[in-house]
Order: C-alpha cells, then sequence, then structure tokens
C-alpha cells in the first residue's frame, strides 16, 4: 500500500490540501448579475494577484475593473475567466506555500453535496438546511433512480491539470454522504408498494431502501463519473466522506464500506483516500482494514487536540485515536490534520496564539503534533500532513498563515525524524 502512496514524492510528510478555500469576494460578486463589484474587491484580486505570482492577474484586475463600471450583467465569458482565475490564485496560494497535492479550492462548485447531485439524473433539490457555522447546503431528495448524465469533474480537473506542476487529487463526495444527506423518496415509496400492505418492519424496511439507494448511486452514476476521470489522466481522488459514523451501528457502517469498495474495485494507477473529519474514529478504526482499495485516511486531529507544546500523550489528546487504528491492523496511509479550521473559542496554550475568531497555530505546535502521531504509528512514511478539513470558513489572510504554518512545521518535524 505504501510504496504505490508515496510514489507522487520522496519527501518526508508530504503536504496537501484536503478541499474547500473561501471564495474571494471579487469571485463571487464578479459572475453574480446582483452584486456590484467595489473598489475594495478590485485590490484584494491585486494585493493577492501580486503577492502570490499570479501570472497575468492584471488581466483580472482590468475586468473587476470594468465591471464595476457596468450597469449591464456579465456575460457568460466573463463568468467563466473571472471563475477560472479564481482557481489559478488557489494554485499560485498552493504553490507558493509548497504543497505537493493540491486541487481548484472547489471555486468551481457552489458547494459539495450540491455539485454532485444537480448532475445526477433522479436527483430533486428543495431547500436550504444548516451545515456547521455560518454555512448552509441545499438538501435534495431522490425522486427516481440515480443516473450519470455526463461529466461532473472533469472539466474541473483537466483546468487545473494545466495550471499546476503539482499532483493533482480531486475530491469527490462520496456514496455515504449523499445518501445521508438526501432525502429517500424513489427507494422508500418502492418498499412500500413492494410490502403490499403488509406490516412492515420499518427499521429493516427503511435500512434496505437506504442500501439500495447507495448501491445504485455507486453503481448507475459514480462509478462512470470515477471512471471517467481516470480514463483522462486522474491519479488521485479523494472521497469526502463527512457523514460516516453519523449513524453508529454495524449495518450502517458495513454499507459505507461496501459502498466505497464498489466504487474504487478494479481501477488501475489511481490512488484513493477517504477523508473524514469531526467523527468517531474508534468506530470508523474498526472498518478501515475493509477498505479495500484505500491507500489513505485523512483525517481531523487538531480540532480535538491541545494547544500546548510537547510530544507526551497528555499534550496531544487529539491524536491518541491513531492507536484504534493500529490496534485494528489498518497498515494504509493517513492525512493528518494538523492545523484546526473554524471557530476557536477559549484560551489557547503556549503553542498557539488567537486573532479573532481564529488561532493561529505555531511551527513548533504542528511538529510536535506531527512527532507525535508519528511515535504512534510503525512507520512515520505512512504520514502526509495537511488541514483538518476544508479553509472555506477562514479568509484568504488566515488561510495563508495556516498553509504557511502547516508548511514550516513540517519542515521542523522532517528535521527531527530524518
Amino acid at each position: 500500500m505504501l510504496a504505490k502512496q508515496s510514489m507522487d514524492s520522496a519527501k518526508l510528510f508530504p503536504l496537501q490540501e484536503i478541499g474547500s478555500i473561501a471564495k474571494p469576494p471579487w469571485r463571487v460578486k464578479g459572475v453574480s448579475s446582483d452584486s456590484k463589484i467595489s473598489e475594495s474587491d478590485i485590490e484584494n484580486a491585486e494585493l493577492w494577484g501580486e503577492r502570490i505570482g499570479v501570472k497575468d492577474y492584471q488581466k483580472l484586475v482590468n475586468l473587476l475593473r470594468r465591471r464595476s463600471q457596468s450597469s449591464v450583467p456579465p456575460t457568460q465569458e466573463e463568468k467563466d475567466l473571472i471563475r477560472d482565475f479564481s482557481v489559478v490564485y488557489v494554485l499560485a496560494l498552493f504553490s507558493k506555500v509548497g504543497l505537493d497535492r493540491v486541487y481548484s479550492g472547489e471555486q468551481w462548485r457552489v458547494e459539495m453535496y450540491e455539485h454532485l447531485v444537480r448532475n445526477i439524473q433522479g436527483f430533486k433539490l428543495l431547500g436550504s438546511v444548516h451545515s456547521f457555522d455560518y454555512k448552509y447546503f441545499t438538501k435534495g431528495a431522490i425522486v427516481d433512480e440515480p443516473k450519470f448524465i455526463h461529466p461532473i469533474h472533469l472539466e474541473e480537473f483537466e483546468f487545473v491539470k494545466s495550471n499546476s506542476d503539482r499532483l493533482v487529487k480531486i475530491p469527490i463526495t462520496g456514496p455515504y454522504t449523499v445518501v445521508d444527506w438526501s432525502f429517500n423518496e424513489h427507494y422508500e415509496t418502492a418498499a412500500r408498494k413492494k410490502s403490499k400492505g403488509k406490516r412492515l418492519d420499518l427499521r429493516k424496511t427503511y435500512f434496505e431502501a437506504r442500501r439500495s439507494f447507495i448501491m445504485d448511486l455507486v453503481k448507475n452514476a459514480l462509478r462512470p463519473e470515477v471512471e471517467n476521470l481516470i480514463k483522462n489522466g486522474a491519479k488521485w481522488i479523494q472521497i469526502d466522506e463527512p457523514a460516516v459514523t453519523t449513524r453508529p451501528d454495524d449495518d450502517e457502517m458495513e454499507m459505507f464500506v461496501d459502498a466505497i469498495n464498489a466504487l474504487t474495485a478494479g481501477f488501475k494507477d489511481c490512488i484513493f483516500s477517504v477523508h473524514n473529519c469531526y467523527s468517531d474514529y474508534k468506530l470508523l478504526a474498526k472498518y478501515s482494514v475493509q477498505l479495500k482499495d484505500i491507500e489513505q485516511l485523512a483525517l481531523e486531529f487538531a480540532n480535538r487536540d491541545s494547544t500546548d507544546l510537547g510530544v507526551e500523550k497528555k499534550s496531544r489528546p487529539g491524536y491518541v485515536d491513531l492507536k484504534y487504528f493500529e490496534k485494528e491492523g489498518y497498515e494504509g496511509g493517513f492525512g493528518l490534520g494538523v492545523t484546526h479550521v473554524h471557530d476557536f473559542s477559549g484560551t489557547p496554550g503556549k503553542g498557539a496564539t488567537v486573532e479573532g475568531r481564529n488561532v493561529l497555530e505555531s511551527p513548533k505546535l504542528v511538529r510536535d503534533r506531527i512527532l507525535f502521531a508519528s511515535s504512534l504509528l510503525k512507520n512515520p512514511e505512512r504520514i502526509s500532513v495537511n488541514p483538518d478539513c476544508g479553509l472555506r470558513t477562514r479568509d484568504w489572510e488566515t488561510t495563508f498563515k495556516k498553509l504557511e504554518v502547516m508548511a514550516e512545521g513540517t519542515e521542523l518535524a522532517r528535521k527531527k525524524v530524518s
């Protein structure tokens, strides 16, 4: 397993992003017919373009200035150019801090769930529901059998690949999360009709309806999408599964395992990883060894850790769950979350400071988190380093600082281990 995962980098503790980055204000307003681009938005584009070395960023600045002075809605060509520049900015940011595995910061996507189901036949989008912090997502219902319509991520992937010299790691929303976040109208209705008025074991009936939903989703929609990406050169696909362990019973976990294995079976020359955060890792560890083709689990740890320095267990409570994966015999890699990505409350220890709602880890704290994790694993080469989750709730200044600290702390850890 490790040989395949390490093929993209000879470096110990390679650095990777996890997913979303906040859309710049000029990106949001620039593609809208209702919002006006302000002078501060233009200044933001100019400042970051120069700061992170975006090629031809003045072309974007000129476009934004023209848009700010126009009362006519943006053309599709202007929208596409602004969207594309937001991807180029994200890639330049990742390159500036030295990440080894990158993607677009999901700048082309509305939101991880909606972007996927909007492009799969059989779903009906409904209203918005609260997700976390001040973020919402549009919940959908499956009203017919899910089917692949057209490539969902291919254009985005090819644009990223043509604008980056790093390994491209594509995040896609996983089948369990799609099922768990959707109303299951089609399959539950079918199950009731099948009963023909007989008394139902509701728990069993609704679970079987979920299982039918997830396996059809994999077979008819997600596998064709993955196959298409790999056919066109994808080398790493990250399956985002934030919903896993939220229903902590064996039937649900076995359904998750079966769906992931069905999704990844038989594909060659591509690494698959699963990203999961804010979950029960003791439960996930129990099933981790059954994920046949998963090379890496990218997990959140910094959120549950202290901000004190040190490599002892008392200083690093957030990382002790790694022992469960070792106990269960999981031999794959870990994407180790070393920076917190949400609002912070409380008093930080000596390894961090607080600015507003953000905790800013020091390089030494990142170093100690990596070193402690390394001490729990049989082989430190199993570790890649990343933020806990996507950074879309943080502003760009905070994101930049956190990624810089992550890179600096990782380099300190490399020096200690080598």
